[in-house]
């Protein structure tokens, strides 16, 4: 399969398939709770700001967020962001760190050094390389954007604390994996291991 192309609902679902028989624990979760969603953020700008503000924060800390910023910057473009002082957008939650990420990403992309929409396409390497050039943004945040925003089949969050505390419970490790253990035990889940990472996700919300 072409892995720089979006997850369909067919591949989604060879790919929960094909996880189960291969491994007794996820069929188990997807018995005892159904298949686990899509979970999708928008591509582009908005999107790479819902990951920047859900970076070390729960999922509803973030959308909360999310949801003040989009009622103050409208529409939420780079453009009509930096119209906005830093006041009024500490008013939407986000904090001083995390403000300056975002105009700085604004800032690259209406310097026009950062074209989102023609990255979209590139390469997961690529849009790392590309990506963590910009201050604020890590492996976990391009992680997230590649899984959730351009619903990349493979790729993984391996430094996600959800991920790992999930991994650990399902198999009853004494002891939380490293980021880097997950990431070797996690070879065994390609070429979906976005997929896999939707599966500990769905055990862990629901426990």
């Amino acid at each position: 399969m072409n892995l720089q192309k979006p997850l369909t609902e067919e591949a989604f679902n060879q790919g929960l398939k094909e996880l189960a028989d291969q491994d007794r624990d996820f069929a188990r979760i997807l018995e005892k709770w159904g298949n686990p969603p899509k979970w999708k953020e928008d591509a582009g700008f908005s999107g790479l700001v819902r990951t920047i503000l859900g970076q070390q924060v729960s999922v509803s800390s973030a959308s909360a967020t999310m949801k003040r910023l989009c009622e103050t910057v409208v529409p939420l473009t780079p453009e009509k962001l930096l119209e906005f002082d830093d006041v009024d957008l500490k008013a939407c939650g986000i904090s001083r760190q995390k403000l300056t990420y975002i105009k700085e990403l604004a800032i690259t992309i209406c310097r026009g050094d950062l074209d989102l929409e023609t990255l979209a396409s590139a390469d997961d390497t690529s849009i790392r390389n590309q990506l963590k050039s910009i201050k604020g943004i890590g492996d976990w945040t391009v992680d997230i954007y590649l899984l959730m925003s351009l619903q990349r089949p493979d790729a993984f969050p391996k430094g996600d604390l959800g991920v790992i505390l999930a991994y650990q419970k399902l198999k009853k490790l004494e002891t939380r994996p490293t980021p880097d253990e997950l990431e070797i035990i996690a070879e065994q889940w390609r070429p979906w291991r976005a997929i896999a990472a939707r599966i500990l996700w769905h055990y862990y919300l629901n426990r």
